[in-house]
């Protein structure tokens, strides 16, 4: 493409796309069934009764690891606070997650 443009919104690549490029790779199974060639980290995900703010909330899936258990993720999410908006990182069990 001209000017070294990539197809996409705005012709700018995800972070999805640019994350495959990057050579790293997932090394566990993910248990979240997701498209082929889909990045397995930075998946936008509903994060559902985390144990500080009962509710649902917008996260950002960082990463998956199998524990004793079961599998967890490690989620980044904002939950209202009493100064506004707060970011929080957890991990989390798989149940509490869902896919956006």
């Amino acid at each position: 493409m001209a000017g070294g443009m990539h197809p996409g919104r705005s012709g700018r690549r995800s972070l999805g796309e640019r994350a495959l490029d990057s050579g790293v790779r997932q090394t566990v199974s993910d248990p979240v069934p997701r498209p082929a060639g889909e990045a397995t980290e930075g998946r936008h995900c509903w994060v559902h009764d985390p144990p500080e703010a009962p509710g649902t909330w917008p996260g950002l899936l960082v990463e998956w690891q199998q524990r004793e258990g079961g599998w967890q993720g490690r989620v980044t999410y904002a939950v209202a606070g009493p100064h506004g908006p707060a970011l929080v990182e957890s991990w989390l069990p798989a149940a509490r997650l869902e896919p956006r």
